[in-house]
């Protein structure tokens, strides 16, 4: 079976990561002591070296205090949702977006409420929509920059629109996905949220480095909360789970001293993979113009001319699917983020993996 359905790139670890997690196993070996045990909010180092990051990119107020450091994105995520959320509160989630964050809000005890967007103008989410989205009772916003499945990148200005709306709302929060931050096509690097003012003090942003720090597998992620929320965060933290190993967090912190070479080293090899596949979906039948998306390692293409008549959306968006998982290429179903008939294809693959790939799905959707 050929994956393009992995959230995951193929990337080898960076060196300078390893580099950090072997000093920490050497220096417990040869010293014949245990391993230390980080507190549960994390590394101060490590939540030093990220708030400096964050006011690299324009967040000059963040402090190291609001950074914790979690056990991968998610636990972050529900950590957080579990502190703002209460039960049934009204979340406003523009799609196509990640599909885990149906469930996470769900287990949070909110009530998820999506906010389509369009592939006709290429995502657009205008500061008009999201008044008429919003209500009093909103109590979260959702929002992920670059977007997971669309790759789409909300510019400062296009932040500064949508925030200037959400202001009107005092009790409103917004969260910001950015773990794709680093993984960047456009001509400037993906703005965060931070960087906006925050005139109720209710932004957060979560994160992580399996993306776009090549760290897959080591278990870390961070997220960035005023204060008090951090607080009451980092205590749900030490009362529900343990915290991230030392090691992972050395390999962490080494890559967040060398982000930016890090990063750009991952979009030079995704380049080739990237235009093979926009390439590959060009010559399929029927292909309209395939707008590039400028961020994370994924394509959500439109296969909706190749769905069977007769059935519903969903149910002919799952057959397709199916028929490709049948002839050997697994990939995302658009319909778990919120637009049946769109496929997340995946180019953070070997190229002959990629070009077969692109064969089999010519192959299938031509029969």
């Amino acid at each position: 079976m050929l994956s393009l359905a992995s959230g995951y790139g193929n990337f080898a670890v960076p060196k300078v990561a390893l580099a950090a997690a072997d000093e920490a196993l050497r220096h417990a070996r040869e010293h014949d002591q245990p391993l230390s045990v980080s507190p549960a909010a994390g590394l101060p180092e490590l939540r030093e070296a990220l708030a400096q990051r964050y006011r690299q990119r324009g967040a000059t107020s963040v402090t190291a205090e609001q950074v914790l450091v979690t056990a991968g994105a998610k636990t972050g995520l529900f950590a957080v949702l579990s502190e703002i959320l209460r039960p049934d509160d009204d979340v406003l989630l523009p799609t196509p977006n990640w599909f885990g964050f149906y469930d996470l809000v769900r287990r949070a005890s909110g009530t998820l409420r999506p906010l389509p967007l369009s592939a006709a103008d290429n995502y657009a989410f205008t500061p008009e929509m999201l008044r008429a989205a919003l209500t009093p009772a909103t109590r979260l916003l959702i929002l992920s920059n670059p977007g997971n499945p669309t790759g789409r990148v909300y510019s400062q200005s296009e932040w500064a629109a949508l925030l200037a709306v959400a202001a009107e709302f005092p009790n409103l929060w917004v969260l910001s996905d950015e773990i794709y931050e680093g993984i960047s096509f456009g001509p400037e690097p993906v703005p965060t949220l931070l960087a906006q003012p925050s005139p109720h003090e209710r932004h957060v942003v979560v994160s992580g480095f399996s993306k776009s720090l090549a760290l897959a597998g080591w278990g870390v992620g961070c997220l960035v909360a005023p204060p008090e929320l951090a607080r009451a965060v980092a205590a749900r933290l030490f009362s529900t789970g343990v915290a991230v190993p030392v090691t992972a967090q050395q390999a962490a912190l080494a890559a967040t001293q060398h982000a930016n070479a890090i990063g750009a080293a991952l979009c030079a090899q995704l380049q080739p993979t990237r235009q093979l596949l926009l390439a590959g979906l060009a010559a399929l039948p029927g292909a309209s113009a395939v707008v590039a998306p400028e961020g994370t390692y994924y394509v959500f293409a439109d296969f909706t001319r190749f769905l069977a008549p007769g059935l519903p959306l969903p149910e002919a968006s799952a057959q397709l699917v199916r028929r490709l998982a049948a002839a050997g290429v697994e990939v995302v179903d658009g319909a778990t983020c919120g637009a049946p008939g769109f496929l997340r294809l995946s180019y953070a693959v070997a190229e002959e993996d990629l070009r077969r790939a692109l064969a089999i799905i010519e192959v299938t959707v031509r029969a």
